[in-house]
């Protein structure tokens, strides 16, 4: 990671041919947002005189308190390596304020550094690592998206029954100019379903790298005739898209997280981080999984955890710990899915298992069953709870849960359940095909 000065971006811009930056920011239901500037103001964006209409962005502020001002993060200044060579295009992840100097309450950026915060106050680097899914479409003459792949590759298939194989590849390449350290690409189950995985990183590193790697996948495809979607669940019958979190405390450079004398490896710390994340997670769960599709992914049979529990081994388990031990132990939720605003998952993420260890909980005993195949009775026999199984019922358990709420803040809470709300409300009076194709003639 490069530490850059003002001048040190000044200079970069002026001698290396950078004729547009982009100033990105994200809302609160995680859309990438940003303000192009040519090279001639880049001394005003390192002096944080960008400014933006707030009012125009959803969530943010009303139309009467709009001004507000961009505040790049100089370390992420980068060439987008996808953009000309000639007349270059650069980018830096800002943060946003208010007029007087103070954080704006409604950055979910804000949100998740304040979380950091206040585990570097007690001693903690939260590490994260993302395993990121997502599906490359066709596209039809009118470069619009369909859901045909002209893929029959499977699990670690490679081409020619890979026909994403080439993109995803692109893909790896133009991130790792970016700065990526790319540690896996393959293609995943379902066919044209693909997954790249890039190094763990400190949260704040984490959540930007990610809107990074959706915008490169993103735009890569479409240069290529395809249509990326990181949409949880595109189609019937197959496995969705999930974006596993796999999370680790660091102290003085030590995975807390690893204990030798234990059993499995773990420690005090590392269960009783688990023991939060159960014990939060349906609160959670409209942060992570954000959109009524992501309930469609969250079903029996299809890999996806329906059920709060956690295994070393197994893979029905929301919780898992993969199998690495020493530095590399850590503790994997397989609920997220990449539609979520990583600023505020990796908030909420953390505050929860923080409060597990400042409480001392102990999660309940491993299962290591496969939990698909237990009935409703032999699942409440071993206290196996379920995951909300729609945006609604995520939504309600929010507003019932105290800590989430206090960790996203009054101003993004009443603001993200007002926009769920009405996309719930929406989708609830939509008449589907599926409803049209059943009663239509029945009825």
């Amino acid at each position: 990671m490069y530490t850059y000065s003002k001048d040190d971006i000044i200079h970069m811009v002026r001698e290396g041919d950078v004729q547009f930056i982009r100033m990105q920011f994200t809302d609160i239901f995680g859309q990438l947002k940003n303000v192009a500037i040519t090279a001639s103001q880049i001394e005003k964006a390192v002096n944080n005189q960008i400014m933006i209409d707030g009012g125009a962005i959803e969530g943010f502020v009303r139309i009467h308190e709009s001004d507000q001002y961009l505040y790049p993060d100089l370390n992420s200044f980068t060439i987008l390596p996808w953009r000309p060579q000639y007349g270059k295009v650069a980018r830096m992840i800002c943060d946003v304020y208010n007029p007087d100097g103070t954080h704006f309450v409604g950055d979910p950026r804000n949100v998740l550094k304040r979380a950091v915060k206040k585990a570097a106050d007690l001693g903690y680097v939260f590490n994260v690592g993302p395993e990121c899914e997502f599906f490359l479409f066709q596209t039809d003459d009118n470069g619009q998206a369909t859901r045909k792949t002209s893929d029959e590759a499977g699990y670690f298939d490679l081409g020619p029954l890979d026909h994403g194989e080439g993109t995803r590849r692109e893909v790896c390449l133009a991130l790792e100019e970016m700065g990526f350290e790319i540690e896996a690409s393959h293609h995943e189950v379902a066919a044209g379903q693909h997954e790249i995985d890039f190094k763990y990183a400190d949260a704040l590193k984490t959540a930007d790298n990610i809107m990074t790697f959706k915008l490169a996948v993103k735009t890569l495809a479409q240069k290529n005739g395809l249509h990326a979607t990181f949409m949880p669940k595109p189609i019937f019958g197959i496995s969705g898209s999930g974006m596993h979190l796999n999370m680790s405390l660091f102290k003085e450079g030590r995975n807390i997280f690893f204990d030798e004398k234990d059993e499995r490896g773990l420690s005090k710390e590392a269960y009783q981080f688990m023991a939060g994340l159960l014990d939060h997670v349906k609160g959670m769960t409209a942060i992570t999984n954000p959109l009524v599709n992501s309930y469609k992914r969250l079903v029996p049979g299809y890999e996806a955890p329906c059920y709060l529990a956690w295994s070393a081994s197994n893979r029905t388990a929301l919780i898992r710990i993969p199998a690495a031990r020493g530095q590399s132990t850590r503790v994997e939720l397989r609920s997220p899915d990449p539609t979520c605003n990583p600023y505020l998952a990796l908030a909420v993420c953390l505050a929860a298992g923080l409060d597990g260890i400042e409480r001392g909980l102990m999660p309940p005993e491993e299962i290591k069953e496969n939990i698909f195949h237990m009935d409703a009775d032999q699942r409440a026999l071993k206290g196996i709870d379920s995951m909300p199984v729609s945006l609604n019922e995520a939504l309600q358990a929010l507003q019932n849960n105290e800590l989430i709420k206090e960790t996203l803040g009054s101003h993004i809470l009443e603001n993200y359940i007002e926009g769920k709300k009405a996309e719930w409300d929406e989708y609830r009076v939509h008449v589907s095909d599926w409803e049209c194709k059943k009663y239509l003639v029945t009825y």
